[in-house]
């Protein structure tokens, strides 16, 4: 009896396993999600304090991831940096540091001094976006650095003076001055950002200055 006993046990639980295989059900451990790198508190809040001091209009956004690879810390909202600039949204304070130094110190003074008119608008593709990185096939399942808002993809200006110059339009404008106004503010970017893709990077690029604050050295 005990063996019979025995046997209708391993007999069941064979029974079981055969069933939950006939349907498909394969236990397996569930995948790990990947956070976000944060930069540290300290690292923030001096940020915060270089952006006050630096006279910037700005609102403080509260941590939150988005998705797996994507979401925001130690980010900002810009509302004033004394141009006003479109589409940007949720900004990582490293980011927004550097690119409201790029166009004060750069953007606006070589329009001035190159094209003879003052800034009226800085135009953007925008900021934070949950994505991949786009026109690289080797990079294609790497997360952008718009998933955690740290790049701005810089399209052109507007001027005072009615004139728009834009990536798209004038990177190899047959005019010298608009042309080497862009040159030049490609340049300055590459010292202030870590990574900066132009249209001479890839077609994707052919319309905007990607702007990337990750200590990366790359510029093309």
């Amino acid at each position: 009896m005990l063996r019979q006993a025995q046997h209708e046990r391993v007999g069941s639980a064979l029974l079981a396993a055969l069933l939950l295989a006939a349907c498909g059900r394969v236990e397996r451990p569930a995948q790990p999600v990947a956070g976000i790198t944060k930069p540290s508190a300290r690292e923030t809040a001096q940020c915060l304090a270089d952006l006050t001091q630096l006279g910037v209009s700005f609102k403080v956004l509260p941590d939150r991831e988005t998705g797996s690879g994507c979401g925001i810390a130690g980010a900002v909202t810009l509302t004033d940096i004394g141009v006003p600039v479109t589409n940007l949204t949720a900004v990582r304070c490293g980011e927004a540091r550097a690119f409201t130094g790029w166009v004060r110190n750069a953007v606006a003074p070589a329009a001035y001094q190159m094209l003879g008119s003052e800034v009226a608008r800085v135009e953007t593709f925008g900021s934070y976006t949950c994505r991949n990185v786009i026109g690289s096939a080797r990079s294609a399942g790497r997360r952008s650095g718009h998933a955690i808002a740290n790049a701005i993809d810089f399209a052109g200006v507007t001027l005072r003076d009615g004139r728009r110059v834009s990536v798209l339009n004038d990177w190899t404008s047959p005019d010298p001055a608009t042309r080497q106004f862009l040159q030049t503010i490609h340049a300055s970017a590459c010292k202030r950002f870590g990574t900066v893709l132009s249209p001479e990077y890839n077609a994707a690029h052919r319309n905007h200055l990607h702007l990337e604050n990750d200590r990366a050295h790359f510029c093309r």
